[in-house]
């Protein structure tokens, strides 16, 4: 919301008090009267030295939250050695506390985080002589902070890949391999490779161990669907014959593998939540923490 052109509020805790939902009998009664939705007071949290905390919150059930979720970023080479590799990751919050609580939460490890950005709530000062997040806390969802860890980092590979994939004047063959590298023994749930064949590609016959592929004839993309790849099984495989066009010539490079995944229960970084603690507050709060793993975008050249 905007104040003579300037921003007068931004957080969405003080935008949902300050702009009512529509529905149907307030739209109709906004039509006869002239009115918006607008409310013509600014809520009492806009006022405070906390602008993005409603006042007067009370739960019958206090809880909160904490989703840590990281995505990887890498590209490894046909051999299996890493090219590159980072990882961005956020910290979603739920909080749905009473009063006004002050909150300190700790990490095992912070050094590892070294590119970060909070949310206004967030006492810079203390992050930067102690390493700790200190805040009160907006009311309901919201991101905490974001983070990045550069490639100058050991990032650990959840999965391999062994592909193979050549192209003869009279066709051509694909093999990959797929397994748990680094996944600290956790299950890799949703695992999907897709590959771009060029479009001299008329079509593929393949077999796989696990799961199932597809192939799209008219944009030349190969999809296989592993699904739940589990730590001290067999490795999934995928193998057969490509066709190719007849009199065209061969694909001067190979394509390269794109893989799609989550696991549960793990930040590939190892950052790890150590407390939270509350001031300001007597009562004692329900609290957890998860953590996700995700593939972003991840290659691997064949």
């Amino acid at each position: 919301m905007l104040d003579n052109g300037f921003p007068l509020a931004t957080e969405s805790n003080i935008l949902q008090e300050l702009i009512r939902p529509p529905n149907i009998l307030r739209s109709v009664v906004n039509t006869v009267t002239g009115k918006s939705n607008v409310s013509d007071q600014l809520p009492a949290g806009q006022l405070s030295n906390v602008p993005w905390r409603r006042s007067g919150v009370r739960y019958t059930n206090n809880e909160a939250y904490f989703d840590c979720i990281e995505e990887i970023d890498t590209i490894i080479d046909k051999s299996g050695s890493t090219v590159s590799a980072e990882i961005t990751g956020v910290i979603d919050c739920s909080i749905r506390l009473s009063g006004m609580p002050d909150l300190t939460l700790t990490f095992v490890n912070p050094r590892l985080l070294d590119d970060v950005s909070f949310h206004p709530c967030v006492r810079f000062k203390r992050w930067e002589s102690e390493r700790l997040l200190s805040f009160v806390p907006p009311d309901g969802n919201f991101r905490l902070m974001s983070y990045h860890i550069g490639s100058q980092n050991l990032v650990a590979i959840p999965i391999f890949v062994r592909p193979s994939i050549t192209f003869r004047d009279n066709g051509g063959k694909i093999e990959v391999t797929v397994g748990p590298k680094q996944s600290m023994g956790k299950p890799i749930d949703n695992l999907q490779l897709s590959v771009q064949l060029p479009k001299s590609v008329l079509n593929v016959n393949l077999q796989t161990t696990q799961g199932s592929y597809s192939f799209d004839q008219q944009n030349k993309r190969l999809v296989w669907d592993v699904g739940k790849l589990q730590p001290q099984t067999a490795n999934p495989k995928i193998s057969g014959n490509i066709n190719l066009q007849h009199g065209v010539p061969l694909p001067d490079s190979n394509p390269t593998i794109t893989a799609q995944f989550k696991i549960e229960q793990l930040a590939v970084s190892g950052l790890r939540v150590n407390r939270l603690d509350m001031y300001g507050e007597k009562y004692k709060p329900f609290k957890g923490v998860k953590y996700i793993t995700k593939a972003g975008n991840f290659q691997i050249r064949t």
